[in-house]
């Protein structure tokens, strides 16, 4: 497993819940997710690629941005 760092435009907690909400959806693929809000970042860990990750994010219509693997 991978943690993928993604910078997300989330503003409140109503923003990082609808992150949280479309990455719960792939259920067994994901792992864990982590979000500071304070710094609009979302780290996750997860089997998927950073791509698979970012075109799920992006459903939440925040603008998101792939910044690396976290190690």
């Amino acid at each position: 497993m991978t943690v993928h760092e993604f910078k997300v435009e989330m503003t409140c907690t109503g923003c990082s819940g609808a992150v949280e909400r479309v990455l719960g959806k792939l259920k067994e693929k994901v792992e864990k997710v982590e979000i500071d809000l304070d710094n609009k970042k979302v780290f996750v860990t997860s089997s998927l690629t950073a791509d698979e990750l970012l075109e799920t994010i992006k459903k939440t219509g925040k603008e998101t941005s792939y910044v690396g693997v976290k190690n």
